[in-house]
Protein backbone atom coordinates (compact mmCIF):
# COMPACT_ATOMS: atom_id res chain seq x y z
CA UNK A 1 0.00 0.00 0.00
CA UNK A 2 2.98 1.98 0.25
CA UNK A 3 3.10 2.89 -3.50
CA UNK A 4 -0.53 4.12 -2.98
CA UNK A 5 0.09 6.12 -0.75
CA UNK A 6 3.07 7.32 -2.07
CA UNK A 7 1.09 8.44 -5.43
CA UNK A 8 -1.98 10.06 -3.87
CA UNK A 9 0.15 12.20 -1.45
CA UNK A 10 2.18 13.66 -4.39
CA UNK A 11 -0.96 15.18 -5.56
CA UNK A 12 -1.25 18.66 -5.08
CA UNK A 13 -4.05 19.63 -7.67
CA UNK A 14 -6.24 16.61 -8.35
CA UNK A 15 -6.61 12.78 -7.15
CA UNK A 16 -8.91 10.64 -9.01
CA UNK A 17 -9.99 7.23 -8.49
CA UNK A 18 -12.13 5.07 -11.47
CA UNK A 19 -13.08 1.90 -10.23
CA UNK A 20 -16.22 -0.80 -9.75
CA UNK A 21 -15.28 -1.28 -5.95
CA UNK A 22 -12.22 -0.18 -5.09
CA UNK A 23 -12.82 -1.63 -1.58
CA UNK A 24 -9.21 -1.87 -0.97
CA UNK A 25 -8.92 1.97 -0.87
CA UNK A 26 -12.66 2.36 1.08
CA UNK A 27 -10.80 -0.28 3.78
CA UNK A 28 -7.49 1.70 4.48
CA UNK A 29 -7.81 3.99 7.20
CA UNK A 30 -4.09 5.56 6.40
CA UNK A 31 -5.11 6.13 2.45
CA UNK A 32 -8.66 8.23 3.42
CA UNK A 33 -6.58 10.23 5.50
CA UNK A 34 -3.77 10.98 3.01
CA UNK A 35 -7.60 11.79 0.50
CA UNK A 36 -8.73 14.15 3.61
CA UNK A 37 -5.42 15.30 3.81
CA UNK A 38 -4.68 16.60 0.05
CA UNK A 39 -8.46 17.76 0.42
CA UNK A 40 -8.03 20.16 2.50
CA UNK A 41 -4.72 20.97 1.74
CA UNK A 42 -6.87 22.39 -2.02
CA UNK A 43 -6.74 18.87 -4.37
CA UNK A 44 -9.43 18.35 -5.76
CA UNK A 45 -10.68 14.30 -4.75
CA UNK A 46 -13.00 12.79 -7.18
CA UNK A 47 -13.70 9.03 -6.85
CA UNK A 48 -16.19 7.21 -9.48
CA UNK A 49 -17.70 3.81 -8.15
CA UNK A 50 -19.64 1.12 -9.85
CA UNK A 51 -23.28 1.44 -9.04
CA UNK A 52 -24.30 -2.06 -7.49
CA UNK A 53 -27.60 -1.85 -8.95
CA UNK A 54 -26.30 -1.62 -12.89
CA UNK A 55 -26.68 -5.06 -14.79
CA UNK A 56 -22.93 -5.10 -15.99
CA UNK A 57 -21.75 -5.13 -11.77
CA UNK A 58 -23.88 -8.56 -12.07
CA UNK A 59 -22.20 -9.81 -15.56
CA UNK A 60 -19.01 -8.86 -13.98
CA UNK A 61 -19.24 -10.92 -10.61
CA UNK A 62 -20.32 -13.51 -12.80
CA UNK A 63 -17.64 -13.48 -15.05
CA UNK A 64 -15.08 -13.44 -11.77
CA UNK A 65 -17.07 -16.26 -10.03
CA UNK A 66 -17.43 -14.07 -7.04
CA UNK A 67 -21.17 -13.81 -8.38
CA UNK A 68 -23.71 -11.16 -6.42
CA UNK A 69 -20.00 -10.42 -4.07
CA UNK A 70 -19.07 -7.82 -6.33
CA UNK A 71 -22.19 -5.37 -5.78
CA UNK A 72 -22.19 -6.26 -2.31
CA UNK A 73 -18.07 -4.74 -2.30
CA UNK A 74 -19.42 -1.46 -3.70
CA UNK A 75 -21.91 -1.38 -1.14
CA UNK A 76 -19.38 -1.78 1.45
CA UNK A 77 -16.95 0.90 -0.01
CA UNK A 78 -19.52 3.31 -0.36
CA UNK A 79 -20.66 2.57 3.62
CA UNK A 80 -16.82 2.86 4.41
CA UNK A 81 -16.48 6.25 2.40
CA UNK A 82 -19.11 7.99 4.18
CA UNK A 83 -17.14 10.28 6.72
CA UNK A 84 -15.13 11.25 3.51
CA UNK A 85 -17.97 11.97 1.58
CA UNK A 86 -18.67 14.91 3.88
CA UNK A 87 -15.37 16.56 3.18
CA UNK A 88 -15.75 19.73 0.69
CA UNK A 89 -13.77 19.01 -2.41
CA UNK A 90 -14.42 15.15 -2.46
CA UNK A 91 -16.62 14.41 -4.77
CA UNK A 92 -17.98 11.06 -5.42
CA UNK A 93 -20.61 9.50 -8.14
CA UNK A 94 -21.43 6.12 -9.64
CA UNK A 95 -20.74 5.21 -13.29
CA UNK A 96 -22.55 2.16 -15.75
CA UNK A 97 -19.77 1.82 -17.55
CA UNK A 98 -17.69 -1.34 -18.86
CA UNK A 99 -14.62 -0.54 -17.27
CA UNK A 100 -11.78 -1.71 -19.12
CA UNK A 101 -9.06 -0.48 -16.33
CA UNK A 102 -9.52 0.71 -12.80
CA UNK A 103 -7.58 4.38 -13.20
CA UNK A 104 -5.87 6.11 -9.99
CA UNK A 105 -4.66 9.57 -10.77
CA UNK A 106 -2.48 12.23 -8.95
CA UNK A 107 -2.15 14.74 -10.86
CA UNK A 108 -0.21 13.64 -13.98
CA UNK A 109 0.97 10.50 -12.64
CA UNK A 110 -1.57 7.66 -12.94
CA UNK A 111 -1.67 3.73 -11.53
CA UNK A 112 -3.70 2.03 -14.74
CA UNK A 113 -5.01 -1.82 -13.20
CA UNK A 114 -5.78 -3.43 -16.57
CA UNK A 115 -8.54 -5.71 -16.14
CA UNK A 116 -7.95 -9.44 -17.33
CA UNK A 117 -11.56 -11.42 -18.39
CA UNK A 118 -12.18 -13.88 -15.31
CA UNK A 119 -9.78 -12.28 -12.91
CA UNK A 120 -10.65 -10.14 -9.94
CA UNK A 121 -8.56 -6.38 -10.75
CA UNK A 122 -5.95 -7.40 -7.76
CA UNK A 123 -5.05 -10.06 -9.84
CA UNK A 124 -4.29 -8.03 -12.71
CA UNK A 125 -1.51 -6.18 -13.79
CA UNK A 126 -1.18 -2.10 -12.73
CA UNK A 127 0.40 0.09 -14.79
CA UNK A 128 2.61 3.39 -13.87
CA UNK A 129 2.32 6.19 -16.13
CA UNK A 130 3.37 9.69 -16.38
CA UNK A 131 1.71 12.60 -18.80
CA UNK A 132 4.51 14.13 -20.34
CA UNK A 133 4.65 16.36 -23.51
CA UNK A 134 3.96 14.92 -26.43
CA UNK A 135 2.58 11.83 -25.11
CA UNK A 136 -0.35 10.26 -25.93
CA UNK A 137 -0.68 6.71 -23.52
CA UNK A 138 -1.49 8.86 -20.03
CA UNK A 139 -3.96 11.58 -21.84
CA UNK A 140 -6.09 8.81 -22.93
CA UNK A 141 -6.62 7.79 -19.76
CA UNK A 142 -7.07 11.23 -18.20
CA UNK A 143 -9.63 11.40 -21.33
CA UNK A 144 -10.99 8.35 -20.57
CA UNK A 145 -11.49 9.14 -16.74
CA UNK A 146 -13.60 12.49 -17.75
CA UNK A 147 -15.86 10.55 -19.91
CA UNK A 148 -16.87 8.35 -17.49
CA UNK A 149 -17.20 11.52 -14.76
CA UNK A 150 -19.19 13.43 -17.47
CA UNK A 151 -21.80 10.32 -17.58
CA UNK A 152 -21.81 9.28 -13.68
CA UNK A 153 -24.53 10.79 -11.10
CA UNK A 154 -24.42 11.50 -7.56
CA UNK A 155 -23.22 8.99 -5.42
CA UNK A 156 -26.65 8.15 -2.94
CA UNK A 157 -25.82 5.75 -0.53
CA UNK A 158 -27.15 2.41 -2.06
Amino acid sequence: MDEWRQLFESADEEIGVLVYAGLFLAEDAGLQRVLRKRAKAGARIRILIGDPRDARIAERGEEEGIGAALAAKIRNAIVLYRGLSEVPDVEFRVHRTVLYNSIFRADDRLFVNTHIYGLPAAQAPVWHLRKIPGGELARHYLDSFERVWDAATPMTES
